[in-house]
């Protein structure tokens, strides 16, 4: 055959064909070589033409294995010895060699313990001592393989049942056989057939969890009554409206402005006074120095706070005002935060101010139950619950326990001073302000703090007598205070007056342990009202959602720069969008009347957050087309629509990523 410009197959083959043998001693050794052409191209064209090598690759592979054999296992091979023994000397310092009986031969062969065919002493070391690993909840049976008996009727196991294992789970183990193979979950198969069946074994997975039930509500307890389903009403939904009502009000308070006030307009970085006394009349029967209290807005963080002014102080030690450093790190939930304190004169004298919280519509305890500020003030009040007085009790000396334990002393224990910020909640008001003004005066921590206690019992003994100036009449008050309240209460009001007894020392841990009862009965009252506001903010927990659900819809609606694109929202995904709008908001009864129904507006939405797979039926405004679309579509073409609209350039090129099914 004549060669061509290009190589053919022949020649590439005869390129690499058989080697031909030189010299004697190869010849003889060929037919021990397998041939070249066999193993690159299965078989060789020079079989039958004289080709001395061996051409059948089963006898050379068994050749091959005895050979290498031999050559592993040689009788005549040196054994092996090693070059230290046991005890550490040389095999030719050892005066006898350690060798292996042969009486060895004949011992039985090791088996486990736990073996069918084990008939020997069960061993210290057994497999059988180890408990096999078993999962939480795991059923044997889920593991048995579906056996598929062949239809001849004989018996026999199918392929796929009898080379079952059920620790390896493949497609085409699942789909051999007419029998379902259960699923593995130790198998790391991420395919769509093991995703579904790995459901079923761990549904509280965190791989295998459907997505949460946004659109139902979880009435959480506690429940003060019991109503039915048709007893029920919008505002069951919300907060209630009391609390609406107390915290819309406290808001407004807050937000309070006084226009054309003759108040400074700025004092330090804090803006817009507004006066908070009752009164304006001067008092300087606590501090000494007429007070004013002020809410006032900082322009450093945007928040509110209290500013108490002193009228006509003057600093003469600046280590006076540096006492209320140590108040600024005191942290206690009955007490009003202490932020700072400077002077000033821009209300035309020396004035001392001091920075504090700023709680709404809060009164004190004088005007709330002494009828403080009222032209009715020596009218006869109702007494105050004992409940209520032991609230007041456990709270102030849990205040005055962490202020002790500071090294300090409130000082100011006056019904004036106590602020009322909620139902029952109280907070020491000003305790901060007589280590300023009173700096001077030279009275150590301990006695401080004993009158602190004695403070505190004649407060409780004022309140509970109901009457302001009860204290100019001690006896006749514990007469009146007896009548009323518990010898509990009773006694404990007497030990507080006592605490400056010079035969005993007196402090405020004693006090607590003393009344410990009670402070059970305030906690167990706190955590009460802890799970009515929890159950209160359940109910506003979707709405923060759906405000941005519903934002998202009218952003995306009937926008009037896409009035004349009908690719915008008259096609695809925007339109039928609209067509939910319409759906939620713009339904009519048989008697083509609008139906308001908040009930359905809120399924909806909470449906169209979740995403779920239910389908509803949009029709058109003409009715001449109805989509049938799934929430989770519409989820799809709400996020994609609000994508398109955070870049106007593509907002009307942008295709749609999903089309329902249209009937006509």
């Amino acid at each position: 055959m004549a060669s061509s410009g290009k190589p053919g197959l022949d020649e590439g083959r005869r390129s690499t064909g058989s080697p031909k043998p030189k010299g004697r001693g190869v010849s003889e050794n060929a037919k021990d070589t397998l041939c070249r052409n066999v193993t690159i191209y299965g078989k060789c064209r020079y079989e039958d033409k004289g080709c001395a090598f061996n051409h059948d690759p089963h006898k050379f592979s068994s050749t091959h294995q005895q050979e290498s054999s031999k050559k592993r296992l040689n009788v005549e091979s040196p054994s092996f010895t090693p070059s230290l023994t046991s005890n550490g000397s040389s095999p030719s310092t050892s005066s006898k060699k350690s060798t292996i009986s042969p009486q060895a031969a004949n011992a039985a062969p090791f088996q486990p313990k736990g073996s069918s065919a084990s008939t020997s002493t069960p061993s210290e070391w057994s497999v059988a001592d180890v408990p096999d690993f078993v999962p939480q909840g795991f059923d044997a049976t889920m593991f048995q393989p579906q056996v598929t008996v062949s239809g001849s009727g004989n018996g026999a196991l199918s392929p796929a049942a009898a080379s079952y294992d059920p620790f390896v789970t493949t497609p085409s183990t699942l789909a051999a056989g007419n029998g379902t193979v259960p699923a593995n979950p130790y198998s790391q198969d991420t395919t769509a057939a093991a995703a579904t069946l790995g459901a079923a074994f761990y549904p509280a997975q965190a791989g295998f969890h459907q997505p949460p039930q946004y659109h139902l509500y979880a009435p959480v307890g506690p429940h003060s009554q019991n109503l039915m389903s048709y007893q029920r009403n919008v505002h069951d939904l919300f907060l209630p409206s009391d609390l609406r009502e107390e915290l819309q009000r406290k808001a407004a308070a807050t937000l309070q402005t006084l226009p054309n006030s003759t108040l400074p307009t700025h004092v330090e970085h804090f803006h817009s006074l507004v006066p908070l006394d009752l009164s304006h009349q001067k008092n300087a029967a606590v501090f000494g120095y007429p007070s004013w209290v002020y809410k006032a807005q900082s322009s450093k963080d945007g928040n509110y706070y209290v500013l108490r002014r002193l009228e006509g102080f003057r600093l003469t030690n600046e280590k006076a005002i540096r006492s209320v450093q140590a108040w600024k790190r005191i942290c206690s939930a009955s007490i009003v935060t202490i932020h700072d304190a400077f002077t000033t004169r821009v209300f035309q004298d020396s004035s001392l101010i001091f920075v504090m919280d700023y709680h709404p519509l809060s009164k004190t305890l004088a005007e709330h139950h002494l009828g403080a500020g009222n032209r009715f003030q020596n009218r006869h009040n109702a007494p105050i619950p004992e409940q209520v007085l032991w609230s007041y009790v456990t709270q102030i000396a849990s205040a005055l326990k962490i202020i002790h334990s500071s090294g300090l002393a409130a000082r100011v224990l006056d019904p004036s001073k106590i602020l009322l910020t909620s139902k029952n909640r109280i907070r020491l008001n000003a305790c901060s302000i007589l280590d300023v003004v009173q700096h001077d005066t030279e009275r150590s921590i301990s006695d401080l703090q004993q009158e602190d206690l004695v403070k505190f019992g004649q407060l409780i003994l004022t309140l509970g007598a109901n009457a302001p100036n009860v204290m100019h009449t001690p006896g006749k008050a514990m007469e009146h205070f007896s009548r009323v309240y518990s010898p509990q209460l009773k006694n404990s009001v007497l030990w507080l007056l006592n605490a400056q007894q010079k035969d005993q020392e007196r402090n405020i841990d004693m006090f607590v342990s003393g009344i410990s009862s009670q402070l059970i009965s305030t906690f167990d009252s706190a955590l009460h009202l802890d799970d009515q506001l929890t159950s209160d903010l359940y109910r506003e927990l979707e709405n923060g959602r759906l405000v941005r659900l519903l934002t998202k819809l009218n952003f995306i609606n009937e926008r009037p720069e896409y009035e004349h694109d009908r690719q915008w929202s008259e096609n695809g995904e925007r339109y039928f969008l609209k067509l939910f709008r319409d759906y939620v908001f713009h339904q009519v009864d048989a008697q083509n009347n609008p139906v308001v129904d908040l009930g359905h507006v809120l399924m909806t939405l909470n449906k169209l957050d979740a995403g779920t797979d239910e389908k509803i039926m949009l029709i058109s405004r003409d009715e001449q087309s109805c989509f049938v679309v799934s929430y989770k579509e519409l989820k799809k073409a709400l996020e994609s629509s609000f994508q398109a609209l955070m870049k106007p350039s593509t907002a009307s090129t942008n295709a749609p990523t999903s089309t329902p099914r249209r009937m006509h």
